[in-house]
């Protein structure tokens, strides 16, 4: 039988740890959460690897140690407000809601918010609140947010996102196209959103969050 305990504390130790998270409570929060929970059924077993899981139509929850090192670097306090954009089946906001005082879980495909709703319910994240909405525009009902959390990776800077934030407050998501992608914090300075890469990253592209096709000028051909 998968020994589900002994997998959530080899993933915290040999991945989470390993990358430099030193937050205890991050740590905590891995380590009683079941992962598996939050993956389809069929790929429960594979849960705790160093890897992407897919969870449908080609969105993955991130690997634990990107997930963690960009919680960490997004400094989320107990009186925070927290927006998860991508939220999927709901892990990360899951994890932010034993760190934050409370989550808004932002999900465009309905079914994934479904899913998520039922497995937040079933480890008692009652202070998340799963709404449905395009990724790109944020949720500005529950605005302004100490954190802003992107599940994955954009190629471009997320303005509307950074509207939402608080003055002081953190947007953490995976900039760029692998293998240059980094793991970034943005904060707003003088109303332009201004970001710092804080360790090598990779994570699948968002929806909505890729960049324009650069035009080409061939010039003239006769």
């Amino acid at each position: 039988m998968f020994d589900t305990a002994t997998a959530r504390r080899l993933m915290v130790e040999g991945q989470v740890r390993t990358a430099d998270v030193t937050n205890l409570d991050l740590q905590e929060a891995m380590l009683t959460l079941p992962r598996e929970r939050f993956v389809p059924p069929s790929l429960a077993a594979l849960a705790y690897l160093d890897k992407d899981i897919p969870i449908a139509k080609g969105r993955a929850l991130l690997k634990p140690m990107v997930l963690a090192k960009l919680i960490q670097a997004a400094g989320v306090q107990s009186g925070d407000h927290v927006l998860d954009v991508a939220c999927g089946t709901g892990y990360s906001s899951a994890v932010l809601a034993r760190l934050a005082s409370s989550v808004i879980a932002l999900e465009e495909d309905a079914e994934l918010a479904r899913q998520a709703k039922e497995a937040l319910a079933a480890v008692d994240a009652a202070q998340v609140q799963v709404v449905t909405g395009p990724l790109t525009a944020g949720w500005q009902p529950g605005a302004p947010y100490d954190v802003i959390l992107l599940n994955g990776a954009t190629e471009i800077t997320p303005e509307a996102l950074g509207r939402q934030l608080k003055p002081d407050g953190r947007l953490a998501c995976i900039y760029g196209r692998s293998p240059a992608a980094k793991g970034m914090i943005f904060h707003v300075i003088e109303g332009q959103l201004v970001g710092r890469p804080v360790f090598d990253a990779a994570a699948g592209l968002l929806p909505g969050f890729a960049a324009p096709p650069a035009f080409v000028f061939e010039g003239f051909r006769p």
